[in-house]
């Protein structure tokens, strides 16, 4: 590949331009460089100097139309937005770490030092923007090498790399899992002699890794690693948890964590959604909670879909994802995961539908998504026929909804008009009155209509004693 002719932002040429005029070292460096020998558009541009990154951000962007710049003085870098592209600035730097802290202490350093403080080989791969060697790689450490090896390797020792700062432990387990790469063995054994050192890395830095993770084609990879380093343990020791068959009396249950992990890219094979996927995760994490044995009927879970609904809550606040929607929709997921599966195996009720329809709402979809993932069996008979019935549960659900709109329905007859009708103030009436149109509809005795629901509602508060104001 002609790296020099790929180098055809805008931004390469004036910085090339600057670097001559001032006679200064400049580099694009880091995952740029990596994406474009992988040929994956990259949108993120770091370019290092040998200087003040901050002046050659400023002369930079005033030379590329005045663009506003964000500087940060703290860490010597600045940065600016051209068209799609964010590019920031950095002076070459050599680092060093306190114990108790992954900031390190920074002093001004050659390309090789910047180049060495990097994570990994694959990310400290360098070209030049000199003008007597513009779009040479650099590459002291092997990068090359390694990216056709597919391997992810620390420029120095590996322990040194991942003690300084622990969030390359999980660094190393996300690329590997994105690029479908390696991590070299002594670079694997060092994440479980650190795994410990995570605890100093912020939930926030964490999560954020480990939804790129799950963000990945094939997710199930980095949650092995995970697992196999000591790390999942220590940062979401829930699905640790799942691990492992019990055995009594020669009955054993499917080891769960192996059964989530199939469904998570059973899922990821089709779908996309980041919380979907969440819900992939989460829709067995209470299974260990409710394992029971009974020598007639073997292993049960019972409940686990109400008991997993109930700890989304405190599983997303601890790992500080987001507590609005998104954790709301897991939440319902999880706790609904069940209801296509018994409609799929049994005859599909058209009241069953309904209320299947009812308290899944718009995301009835994403529900059979997950539920069809959930198939996980060896046995193709069993698969074939639980999608078969799953066909046949998608057409009944779009059959019905079509038929009496009950998807997120509310009823037609609301508390305010009862209240007024017989001149009640809110009372435990009103709520049973409220509660049987709405079991009536669901159960397909009156149509989802004013006027069935009104007489309807007339004849039941007939029977409670309540009569209208004249």
């Amino acid at each position: 590949m002609n790296l020099k002719q790929q180098l055809t932002h805008p931004v390469f040429n004036v910085v090339a331009e600057v670097a001559r005029e001032k006679n200064l070292e400049c580099y694009v460096i880091g995952g740029f460089v990596r994406d474009l020998l992988l040929l994956r558009p990259s949108k993120d541009i770091d370019i290092v100097v040998v200087g003040s990154g901050i002046d050659l951000a400023t002369e930079t962007a005033q030379r590329m139309g005045k663009i506003k710049v964000s500087v940060f003085r703290n860490f010597g870098t600045a940065m600016f937005k051209f068209r799609d592209s964010d590019i920031e600035f950095v002076g070459a730097r050599r680092e060093s770490y306190r114990r108790d802290s992954r900031k390190p202490i920074v002093e001004d350093g050659t390309l090789q030092d910047d180049q060495q403080r990097r994570d990994f080989t694959i990310n400290a791969l360098a070209l030049s923007l000199n003008p007597d060697n513009y779009g040479d790689l650099i590459d002291p450490f092997g990068g090359l090498e390694d990216m056709e090896a597919r391997l992810i390797r620390t420029p120095l020792d590996p322990d040194t790399t991942y003690s300084d700062d622990p969030l390359r432990m999980m660094r190393a387990i996300r690329f590997a899992t994105q690029l479908d790469y390696r991590i070299e063995d002594d670079s694997l054994k060092a994440i479980g002699r650190n795994a410990h050192r995570i605890d100093i890395i912020s939930k926030e830095r964490i999560t954020d890794e480990l939804n790129k993770i799950i963000a990945s084609p094939s997710p199930s990879r980095g949650f092995y690693l995970l697992d196999q380093t000591g790390l999942l343990e220590l940062i979401f020791p829930e699905m640790h948890h799942l691990k492992g068959v019990d055995l009594r009396d020669g009955r054993g249950h499917k080891d769960n964590f192996i059964h989530t992990l199939r469904v998570l890219d059973n899922l990821s094979a089709v779908s996309d959604n980041l919380w979907l996927r969440w819900a992939a995760i989460l829709h067995d994490i209470a299974k260990p909670a409710t394992k029971r044995y009974d020598k007639n009927t073997g292993w049960t879970f019972h409940g686990h879909e109400f008991l997993g609904s109930k700890m989304v809550p405190s599983i997303f606040k601890r790992l500080k994802l987001p507590l609005g929607t998104p954790m709301k929709y897991v939440g319902k997921l999880v706790q609904l995961h069940l209801r296509p599966i018994v409609l799929a195996e049994d005859v599909v009720t058209d009241s069953a539908v309904r209320r299947l329809l009812f308290d899944a709402g718009d995301d009835v979809d994403d529900l059979m998504v997950l539920c069809e993932a959930d198939i996980t069996s060896k046995d193709d008979r069993k698969v074939k026929r639980y999608l078969d019935n799953f066909k046949l549960v998608r057409h009944k659900l779009k059959e019905i909804e079509e038929k009496d709109a009950v998807r997120n329905f509310q009823p037609p007859v609301t508390g305010e008009m009862i209240m007024e009708h017989f001149g009640l103030s809110p009372c435990r009436e009103v709520g049973l009155l409220k509660n049987a149109i709405k079991e009536a509809i669901l159960e397909g005795e009156i149509k989802n209509n004013p006027d069935e629901a009104w007489s309807y509602m007339l004849t039941k508060a007939e029977a409670l004693g309540l009569k209208p104001v004249k």
